[in-house]
């Protein structure tokens, strides 16, 4: 049972309206800057591990709201776990990041299942499930998934590469069989989030960290248009749930991106051009980030005035603050603390 939102800050500006100290969390924020992350992960093992073992996942995912109080926790996972689930081998390396066996021909790509397993993925339910018990009554759920074009690139290629080229000539050379793997995202994206939604989520964000890559007519094809059906399919059966749509680097394509997909805010890029984002974005749904990471990392005068730039920009109306991508893991802890101060006491003075 999700939560009356009107406790929620974070769900108050998803459902349109806006805070006058705006909610705050990180991309990332369970992850490698803590210390208490580390301890956890060396415990754990494999990356995987710590993902699909539920007592350890509800406990990552909960260290950084404890730690600073944030208004939402996003449930720790990634976003290769549809990949896995529909039977294909994935690791992760140190130092590497993540290994597919690539689905590089059509001939590959014809024997790609379509239905995944989710029985693969109740361990990420179960994980959600520990989370909502723990968390009060003001703190959002967040669950989430990569789009199916980000997701799609890695399962082409095997791995992440430069500018995910494999995948854009795939596209190119072969659509039908790169719109079969878009189409099996798809639809067990849906299955997936829904499942999120059951066991306790409030909301849901869709990754897309390479739509930045995509030309405008591309964008339309294998960004925009997987994220709608993802949106229509989850709103079917639950059609006041909220979404997040990040297609990162879309940049003057976002107008485009928020009015087909019908997504309730979009996570937008530190390089994001604030007129545009006020004049044709912010003034139609929620808008969150998008303070550099960097910024982040380098503290003091700078990051104040990277935090403030933020809020000029963008806190006269709806805004989540954010990162413009996930944080570092070299990032310093007192420098998070500096930016939550600076973002709720300029909140509140506003």
């Amino acid at each position: 049972m999700v939560q009356d939102p009107t406790n929620k800050p974070f769900l108050e500006v998803l459902s349109g309206r806006r805070q006058a100290v705006p909610p705050i969390w990180m991309m990332r924020q369970a992850g490698r800057y803590l210390p208490e992350y580390r301890e956890l992960r060396a415990k754990a093992g494999g990356f995987l591990d710590l993902c699909f073992t539920p007592e350890f996942a509800a406990e990552v995912t909960l260290q950084p709201i404890r730690r600073f109080g944030f208004d939402a926790a996003i449930i720790f996972s990634d976003i290769l776990v549809i990949p896995y689930a529909l039977g294909r081998s994935v690791r992760f390396e140190a130092g590497e990041g993540p290994r597919l066996d690539p689905l590089d021909t059509p001939d590959k790509i014809a024997a790609l299942s379509s239905e995944a397993d989710m029985t693969k993925l109740e361990p990420v339910f179960e994980a959600l499930r520990r989370v909502k018990r723990e968390l009060d009554s003001k703190t959002a759920l967040i669950g989430f998934c990569g789009a199916p074009w980000t997701v799609a690139t890695y399962m082409v290629a095997g791995q992440g590469t430069p500018d995910q080229a494999p995948a854009r000539m795939m596209a190119y050379r072969h659509p039908d069989a790169f719109a079969k793997v878009i189409d099996a995202i798809v639809d067990n994206s849906i299955r997936y989030l829904l499942g999120q939604f059951k066991a306790g989520a409030d909301a849901l964000q869709i990754f897309d960290t390479w739509a930045g890559v995509l030309p405008p007519r591309e964008f339309a094809q294998w960004s925009i248009e997987p994220t709608r059906r993802i949106v229509a399919g989850v709103r079917r059966q639950v059609p006041d749930a909220k979404i997040i749509g990040f297609p990162r680097g879309a940049g003057a394509l976002l107008p485009s991106y928020i009015e087909a997909t019908g997504v309730d805010a979009v996570s937008i890029d530190w390089a994001a051009e604030p007129s545009l984002i006020r004049d044709k974005v912010q003034n139609r749904v929620a808008v969150q980030g998008n303070l550099d990471p960097l910024a982040l990392i380098a503290g003091g005068a700078a990051l104040d005035r990277a935090v403030d730039d933020v809020l000029t920009n963008f806190a006269g109306g709806r805004l989540i603050f954010n990162l413009g991508h996930g944080i570092q893991p070299e990032t310093p802890i007192p420098h998070v603390e500096q930016m939550i101060r600076r973002v709720r006491g300029n909140g509140m003075r506003n």
